[in-house]
């Protein structure tokens, strides 16, 4: 099998139901993202914190012209996730104390406003958020069929979003996992070694959609097998499922859900029927765990909520505003929505939604 990411060919949860017919991201304010943050400034502490609504730039143009045209040390500057340009974005970010006087300087930076300030005792790093708001312009060429986006949403809320990876993970044309398995088969390749791990995460990725587009095929999304490793979604504990007639409930109360693997080292393997299941995968690209052995490896949720979902029509189309948790893709809803792939890979960054 081919490995390129193709979006268009992963099972949707709601396969019944037609999709909507309309285009994203026409302009950069249909595509609204605000960070929820996972705390908020103290008011005390060495660190300045700002939110930071821009249009039209990438979080690393804001880093570097911190970083050139204010003199503020790249090393000391936080984020909590990368943001796309081809958007209308609110995200935080923090500078040491003593530099919060040169944030005048932004104003010379076109697309760009401070929204709010405050003071905290860390550093903002990758990861400190709870997750993002959206809010997303679909626009029609004839009125939407509201009705039917309700019911995609609502059993979306129900069941839970399918947690694919978006396109924004696999590159222009979704060839970066070719170049990722050429990596851990052959154990060679140039490049910097930051660009060798995105990669190879890029091949993790795919193998973890794959293994989630198998288990919908094999309607084993919502529910566990035996072996599966399980995650709380409150507190994030894992375990290996023994009995998954004892604990199947839980997965239909949404206290729980299975996980998918990020093949790498030091993360919590799969047993029995599971293992079996995620084997196959591998075997599909004539692969083995052994090979991502100088990755971190991880597990990713094999679905999330979707919250705080609400629908507006426009003359335009349908706004759809929703809430994912932090490392969810707003695209995995899109597409359930539209019955494709929502946007064109060529034109965004990788997201840390």
């Amino acid at each position: 099998m081919e490995l390129r990411f193709d979006f268009d060919r992963y099972p949707y949860l709601t396969q019944d139901l037609p999709g909507l017919e309309g285009r994203i991201r026409t302009e950069p304010a249909d595509f609204q993202v605000t960070e929820v943050p996972a705390y908020t400034p103290s008011g005390e502490g060495e660190h300045f914190y700002f939110l930071l609504e821009k249009q039209g730039l990438t979080t690393r143009a804001v880093f570097e012209f911190l970083r050139d045209e204010l003199r503020i040390n790249e090393a000391s500057i936080g984020v909590a996730g990368l943001k796309d340009k081809h958007a209308l974005t609110r995200q935080w970010f923090s500078i040491p104390l003593r530099a919060a006087e040169r944030l005048d300087g932004l104003e010379s930076l076109p697309g760009v406003r401070i929204l709010q300030t405050g003071v905290h005792g860390n550093k903002l790093r990758v990861g400190h958020l709870r997750g993002n708001r959206f809010r997303i312009l679909i626009r029609t060429s004839t009125p939407p069929d509201i009705a039917n986006v309700r019911s995609v949403l609502e059993r979306l809320e129900r069941h839970g979003v399918p947690n694919y990876y978006g396109p924004q993970r696999f590159g222009i044309g979704g060839q970066n996992p070719q170049r990722g398995y050429e990596l851990v088969t052959k154990g060679k390749g140039r490049g910097h070694p930051w660009l060798k791990r995105f990669l190879i995460g890029s091949l993790q990725s795919l193998l973890f959609n794959d293994w989630l587009a198998e288990r919908l095929k094999e309607e084993i999304f919502e529910r566990v097998i035996q072996g599966d490793v399980a995650k709380k979604h409150d507190s994030g504990g894992e375990f290996v499922v023994q009995d998954p007639e004892a604990e199947n409930p839980r997965v239909q109360r949404f206290e729980i859900s299975a996980t998918g693997p990020l093949y790498g080292k030091k993360y919590r393997e799969a047993e029995g029927e599971a293992r079996a299941f995620e084997e196959r995968i591998l075997a599909r690209y004539g692969l083995k765990r052994e090979q991502f052995a100088a990755r971190k490896g991880d597990r990713r949720w094999i679905r999330f909520p979707l919250q705080e979902w609400a629908l507006e029509p426009t003359p335009e189309g349908l706004w759809v505003s929703f809430f994912l948790p932090k490392g969810a893709y707003a695209t995995t809803v899109l597409r359930e929505v539209m019955k494709r792939n929502p946007e064109n890979a060529e034109e965004v960054e990788e997201l840390e939604e």
